[in-house]
């Protein structure tokens, strides 16, 4: 993928897209890694999330945080401090049993097809996928997924060699005080070896 192309004089700053599937992070920390429900103390830091996409591609970050509120009820202290690190909390409903987080995703994915900007989504869900491959089309876009790695959906490392990047909440992003208990591949670059001692 080539980079995207200059800024033009009076063009809005290009921006990133951080779209953080919030049930599904804290579904995979809970179930798969820690297999427990997750403290307080080990959940993601929201606020190194959104400073590690700003890194990324050093630029502009617009940080969508989609909840599942179709019980009626909102977790008003975690939206206000979402809303505090710059967060938009974006809490959805349903009638049924849609899965109505990730309808509002896909949703939001579908519309950044006509919009400028680079796309970062903080998920392990296959069910992006279609939508992930046509942002990658886009030769003028550049695609990043956010998760723990051992667990992200096996058919996005097929689309590493269409141009989509991965990054690891842990390692890459960051977003944690202390080490999770994973068993994962890694890279010897990456290995330290004062985290195992």
């Amino acid at each position: 993928m080539s980079a995207p192309s200059p800024q033009e004089p009076g063009q809005m700053p290009r921006r990133t897209y951080l779209i953080v599937d919030g049930e599904n992070i804290d579904a995979t920390l809970g179930m798969n890694v820690l297999n427990r429900r997750p403290a307080p103390e080990e959940r993601p830091r929201w606020d190194r999330i959104s400073a590690f996409a700003e890194k990324v591609w050093s630029q502009e970050v617009v940080p969508l945080f989609f909840l599942n509120a179709t019980s009626g009820q909102m977790p008003m202290p975690f939206v206000q401090a979402l809303l505090a690190m710059g967060y938009k909390p974006i809490p959805l409903a349903a009638q049924g049993s849609e899965k109505v987080v990730d309808v509002g995703i896909q949703r939001t994915l579908d519309a950044l097809m006509d919009r400028p900007g680079d796309v970062l989504l903080a998920s392990h869900d296959g069910d992006f996928l279609p939508q992930i491959e046509a942002l990658l089309a886009d030769d003028d876009r550049r695609v990043g997924l956010l998760g723990f790695r051992e667990f992200v959906n096996a058919r996005f490392t097929e689309q590493e060699q269409r141009g989509l990047v991965m990054y690891d909440l842990e390692a890459d992003a960051d977003a944690f005080t202390t080490m999770l208990p994973r068993v994962r591949i890694i890279p010897i670059e990456e290995f330290d070896p004062l985290r195992y001692l």
